[in-house]
């Protein structure tokens, strides 16, 4: 008898409910999606497959992962969708911030998303599962369909693009000019480059 929706919702795997999961949800929804409310609507559209579908999920294996590629694989549909129905959709004037912060760490925060922004979309994708939400090499290759070589690879160069578009020549470089901000010093050269 296959599992209620009360029941997939409370269900423990590995310690870690659906409920648990839902901020790593979101989180990765935010590597494919610009608004939180795109990215809010594609987790609510992955638990919804997922609740549908919860006779298909083995036990014995990670909820999060199986969750992970239900998502990634329901945006990859969204964009095939858009790319038909709507040109133009991600130069849309509305979705540009109305007036940019002026706090320096809200700028830089800027930078480094607008940074793995432009990042080839599977080369973000790696970047946030390993980077942000700790997922190993084994599992993201198992969500995007890819070997552990190939995740590597796509890591190492998401690592070099972010690098190369905040104008850094290396992780130690950014660092060191972060802890000298940090400081409460100027960074003249910064301003300079805008």
């Amino acid at each position: 008898m296959p599992p209620t929706a009360y029941a997939f919702a409370t269900r423990e795997t590995e310690e870690v409910s659906i409920v648990h999961l839902i901020p790593a949800l979101r989180a990765f929804a935010r590597t494919f999606c610009r608004t939180p409310d795109d990215a809010d609507d594609l987790v609510q559209e992955t638990l919804t497959k997922g609740l549908a579908n919860i006779d298909k999920f083995e036990a014995g294996t990670r909820m999060k992962s199986w969750l992970f590629t239900i998502m990634r694989n329901t945006y990859y549909t969204r964009v095939r969708a858009a790319v038909r129905e709507a040109p133009g959709l991600l130069d849309c004037a509305s979705l540009r911030p109305i007036s940019e912060a002026t706090q320096e760490w809200s700028v830089q925060g800027k930078e480094v998303h607008q940074a793995i922004q432009s990042l080839p979309e599977h080369q973000r994708e790696v970047l946030m599962l390993i980077g942000v939400l700790g997922v190993s090499y084994e599992e993201t290759a198992e969500i995007c369909g890819c070997a552990v070589g190939t995740v590597k690879s796509r890591l190492n160069r998401a690592r070099a693009g972010v690098l190369q578009c905040l104008g850094e020549s290396s992780s130690q470089t950014l660092m060191e000019r972060r802890s000298y901000l940090s400081e409460g010093q100027l960074d003249f050269e910064a301003e300079r480059r805008r």
